[in-house]
């Protein structure tokens, strides 16, 4: 196990230049396997959760090569339609294979997807949906087994806008006999680039970025070279924690309109916000005030993995603030650690009410999921002295060479080997 040494109380300065977006790109992995061309991912991210990625396309019979951050996929020799528990366990975003094991062998065997413990997260509604499209459900000791000899489109409602069960569609549709139509859909920005890669390989889909997502079934996709978006949680998390230390951070490769309202709550801290194209720098002086009121929601609402890094900065600012967490109802794990640094919260179900303290102090303190790990290095890099962040595996899933990014910013921050 590793962990973080920071030392911390200075301000942060400088550019920091984006990775690819880890909540497009596992889709695009999943989708991969729809074709048995050879398809190109760019600038992949180099993190935990990608590697695994790779491991369960491997494991299904696919050629996965990486090569100067480009990942190249070769699935015409898949054939196996089940993916061990092991790595389905780990990986939440292997959910997604259930649409494209259906759609290439007619048939998938996964065990309950796993990932962050921040909540139940059922996949009911990926479930439903997939029905709907003819598929045949049996769920026992823990494993879900989908047959269908021939998906047919049809006409799909969701009850909430999932992210997972929005993309699962897509990836089964895509190739379905006519046409689907799904109402209630996710609008995420990453909706949008699963549509556009999906499209590049001769895929009919329209209206992703909105509430209905019309997808004509075609007989066949070809491969496609394709570079993600850029990751909107990764440009936050820097923005946050420039605001937290009293900097100038400045991110590249981000569309403003996708993180509209985190620029707003930082405005509302009393940071300045410079955006340009896909530019956007924050400006960080004494002591900030409080959000009022933060309150999770899905897209163009604010992100909830963004949430446990804005409570971290709410914790040093001036003033009350409250959080509510609309999404997940555990994401609060992480405030414990954040109270051995002497953070006065209170968490009450899915709402967190923040009185902001003038220093938070050092500590020792464990990263028990991505986020909220993210939220623990943003406290530390603020208090002055040395903290210690343990167990690093769950920010590597998502973050790609945090240190490396966080130094050249200014920090001082070590990884060590325990």
């Amino acid at each position: 196990m590793d962990k973080y040494v920071i030392n911390g109380g200075g301000r942060l300065c400088g550019s920091v230049a984006l990775q690819s977006a880890k909540n497009s790109v596992l889709p695009l992995f999943a989708a991969s396997i729809l074709t048995d061309k050879r398809v190109i991912i760019r600038d992949a991210p180099n993190i935990s959760d990608v590697t695994c990625m790779a491991q369960i396309l491997r494991e299904l019979g696919a050629e996965v090569g990486f090569s100067d951050g480009n990942v190249t996929i070769d699935s015409a020799n898949a054939s196996c339609h089940e993916i061990s528990s092991a790595l389905t366990k780990e990986l939440r975003s292997s959910v997604f294979m259930l649409g494209s094991l259906l759609t290439r062998f007619g048939r998938a065997l996964i065990a309950y997807p796993g990932g962050c413990d921040i909540g139940l997260r059922p996949i009911d509604l990926h479930l439903n949906a997939l029905k709907r499209l003819g598929v045949t459900i049996s769920e026992r000791d823990g494993f879900i087994f989908c047959e269908c000899a021939r998906l047919r489109g049809a006409e799909i409602l969701l009850d909430f806008p999932s992210v997972g069960a929005t993309e699962n569609i897509l990836l089964a549709a895509v190739k379905a006999e006519g046409k689907t139509v799904l109402t209630g859909a996710a609008k995420e920005p990453e909706i949008v680039d699963l549509q556009n890669f999906l499209n590049a390989m001769g895929a009919h889909i329209s209206g992703a970025g909105t509430d209905v997502i019309e997808i004509e079934g075609v007989r066949e996709l070809h491969g496609v070279t394709y570079r993600p978006m850029k990751d909107r949680i990764e440009a936050g998390t820097y923005l946050l924690a420039g605001a937290a230390c009293g900097g100038e951070v400045e991110v590249v490769g981000v569309t403003p309109e996708n993180i509209r309202l985190l620029l707003h709550k930082l405005r509302e801290n009393g940071c300045k916000i410079h955006a340009k194209n896909d530019k956007i720098r924050v400006e960080s002086r004494g002591r900030l005030k409080c959000n009022r009121r933060i309150e999770t929601m899905p897209f163009p609402g604010f992100p909830t993995d963004l949430q446990a890094q804005a409570t971290a900065l709410n914790a040093s600012c001036e003033g009350c603030a409250l959080i509510v967490e609309n999404l997940f109802e555990t994401r609060f794990k992480y405030v414990p650690e954040l109270q051995k640094m002497g953070a006065d919260i209170e968490v009450r179900g899915r709402t967190a009410f923040v009185r902001g303290v003038k220093k938070l102090h050092v500590a020792r303190v464990v990263a028990g999921d991505l986020r909220g790990g993210a939220a623990l290095v943003i406290a530390a890099l603020s208090a002055e002295g040395e903290s210690e962040v343990l167990d690093l595996s769950h920010i590597d899933r998502g973050y790609a060479d945090f240190r490396g990014k966080l130094r050249k910013l200014g920090a001082d921050i070590r990884r060590v080997r325990i």
